[in-house]
């Protein structure tokens, strides 16, 4: 074998070594995590009882099209003044996808929202006396 191939298998062979040996110097190595080697989890990262309290947080309340106001409908994706004006003038809606057919607003917007939105038809007084 030449010099040259020698030399260079020697050197990648100690940056190997010098690469592993810094990772041990830096703490729990370089392919382990905190949580599984039982180390301390960084400033600001979420432990895994507050990761399992989130995923059972309950949703975000529904915004009901038919009586929302223009801050609470500007708070939907893609709906600024120009839409949540429109919304309210086309009032009241029967399903939420009217917000499609009579409001004008896109579909990209409706199908980015129709999971935040509902559509509560007032009822109407009785008149038995």
């Amino acid at each position: 074998m030449s010099m040259a191939k020698e030399t260079r298998k020697s050197f990648v062979a100690h940056s190997i070594l010098a690469f592993a040996g810094a990772c041990l110097l830096m703490g729990n190595g370089f392919a382990t995590t905190a949580s599984t080697s039982g180390g301390a989890l960084p400033a600001g990262h979420p432990t895994q009882a507050q990761t399992n309290k989130q995923a059972k947080a309950k949703p975000a309340p529904l915004i009901d099209i038919n009586s929302a106001s223009k801050a609470q409908l500007k708070t939907l994706y893609g709906v600024g003044d120009a839409e949540a004006d429109r919304i309210i003038a086309a009032r009241p809606f029967k399903t939420k996808t009217d917000l499609v057919t009579t409001a004008g607003l896109p579909t990209g917007i409706y199908v980015a929202n129709k999971h935040k939105i509902i559509a509560i038809q007032k009822t109407k007084p009785s008149s038995k006396g």
